[in-house]
């Protein structure tokens, strides 16, 4: 019994695999197609990819988690009356 011998394109896929690299399939508008693979270029560049992740990451990054207090502290509050006038309601007789 002979053992196949894997295709060159599953051996090559395999040995990028072994080099830290996935295989991501996207589809994108007609349009973007070259800007998609322009940047897949630029991430794969060894003298690029610093740069183009940096700038991927500026743009594209998750917002940072605010608290709620950091939130108020930040917000524009100038003009706004915050004192409330103290209203007791209604008269209840119990």
């Amino acid at each position: 019994m002979t053992i196949k011998s894997k295709s060159p394109v599953a051996a090559h896929r395999a040995r990028r695999s072994d080099e830290g690299y996935v295989r991501v399939e996207v589809s994108v508008r007609k349009e973007d197609a070259v800007l998609v693979r322009r940047v897949a270029s630029a991430l794969s560049d060894p003298v690029r990819q610093g740069e183009a992740r940096a700038a991927l990451r500026r743009t594209f990054a998750d917002p940072a988690e605010i608290g709620l207090k950091s939130l108020l502290a930040s917000a524009p509050l100038d003009g706004i009356d915050l004192d409330r006038a103290r209203d007791l309601g209604r008269d209840v007789d119990l």
